[in-house]
């Protein structure tokens, strides 16, 4: 393991950048003989600001080119937020963690009022989510949903300068960056249930028999409770065929051994939504995310997922 080399890969926005950092500081504690670097790759998703995702086809925006980077070597590990990560791998690579998860819920940051339902007839709401989009409009159809792009920090600036009443992003990138005292209300599941996989941070690895990193990176790493979770609310966006940028979404639970499972999907006007939960054992988490998908697609769902769309 001495002088070991280990390459990490990232976006290089600022919150890609704090996700590597906490990745590279987990592993240099684990293994302070090693060496680690970063290594910056630029995606399609970031170079193309002003372009909706939609027009990418909602899969693999922000993870096609680190993962290429993988699979020819010039890294040797990826790190990704797991919600961005299509459900379906590229053959060659394979998850070798999942890190522990901060808050999944969505946050609402707004001007002159407090709460989501407090916004008068009419508000503007910026969102560059699908999934966020519907769920909004079907709980308040009468409010403008304003397409957004760009990081955290910028879409937090366009709250002040592009005449928007609020805009909803993730409490964990909000909270990673210390932006967190702009949330003026943390969404509960049961106003907006959040992506699969939102707050939680994956580390992908190449599937091919380096079993000193794959340990490496499990040990250091990886978070049972939190992979349980993820693996559930996942199965459900696999289960519908979708990428990871569809109006699904999922929220578990572990509690006292048990897992607990919900799940929406809503076609992009808000018009239509559909709600199911399930519970199960822990080690079932993937079962337990068909068989609650399997609800949603008997109810109608799947045909609210034929539109592409985006969730960042």
């Amino acid at each position: 393991m001495a002088g070991r080399l280990i390459r990490i890969g990232t976006r290089a926005s600022q919150l890609a950048r704090w996700q590597a950092d906490h990745v590279q500081s987990l592993l240099a504690a684990a293994y302070p003989e090693a060496g680690l670097e970063q290594v910056l790759i630029s995606t399609i998703g970031d170079r193309e600001t002003g372009v909706p995702l939609a027009s990418f086809g909602g899969v693999g925006v922000f993870t096609k080119e680190i993962e290429a980077a993988l699979l020819d070597g010039r890294i040797d590990v990826a790190v990704h937020s797991l919600k961005d990560l299509p459900t379906a791998q590229p053959d060659g690579l394979a998850l070798g963690a999942i890190l522990e998860r901060e808050d999944p819920r969505d946050a609402f940051v707004a001007r002159g009022v407090k709460r989501l339902d407090d916004l008068p007839t009419g508000a503007r709401v910026a969102t560059s989510s699908v999934r966020r989009r519907a769920q909004l409009l079907h709980r308040r159809p009468d409010l403008e949903i304003v397409s957004i792009r760009g990081n955290v920090p910028t879409r937090l600036r366009k709250l002040d300068g592009e005449e928007l009443d609020a805009v909803i992003l993730a409490t964990a990138g909000l909270k990673r960056l210390g932006l967190d005292g702009a949330i003026t209300e943390k969404l509960s599941p049961e106003t907006m249930l959040p992506a699969p996989g939102q707050g939680a941070v994956a580390v992908e690895l190449r599937a091919d028999g380096d079993d000193e990193l794959a340990r490496m990176v499990a040990d250091a790493l990886h978070h049972a409770p939190t992979a349980a979770q993820v693996i559930a609310e996942r199965a459900v966006m696999h289960e519908f065929g979708g990428g990871c940028h569809t109006p699904i979404g999922a929220y578990a639970e572990v509690t006292g051994g048990e897992l607990r499972l919900e799940a929406v999907v809503a076609s992009p006007d808000g018009r239509r939504l559909e709600r199911r939960a399930g519970s199960g054992i822990v080690d079932g988490a993937e079962d337990l995310g068909v068989t609650v998908a399997r609800a949603l697609i008997d109810a109608g769902g799947r045909e609210f997922v034929e539109e592409p769309g985006g969730d960042s």
